[in-house]
């Protein structure tokens, strides 16, 4: 069983659905809020951690050259891109010989 400390507050299910909003507000403020079905605790609302920015790493100054992306395709890349080599839901068929 889970033990509600003085900054948790246990909600039934269908309360939250209710009041979802109000209780994002009270758990970004610090709250954790347990969720109870049927009086069991099955989820916990809580804050995040602070999250750091990500820092550029090893890639930052890569650039793609752009006569890449002005050049043609190939016939067999623009066949699958076309979806030539595909059957009916999207999946590639193997290719003919």
């Amino acid at each position: 069983m889970t033990k509600v400390t003085p900054m948790t507050r246990s909600v039934n299910v269908a309360e939250a659905k209710a009041r979802l909003s109000a209780l994002i507000d009270r758990a970004a403020a610090g709250e954790e809020i347990i969720l109870s079905r049927a009086g069991r605790p099955v989820a916990r609302l809580m804050p995040l951690e602070e999250q750091t920015p990500r820092q550029p790493g090893l890639l930052k100054d890569w650039q793609i050259p752009d006569d890449l992306f002005l050049e043609p395709m190939a016939e067999e890349d623009l066949r699958a891109a076309e979806g030539a080599d595909a059957d009916e839901f999207g999946i590639s068929l193997p290719r003919p010989k």
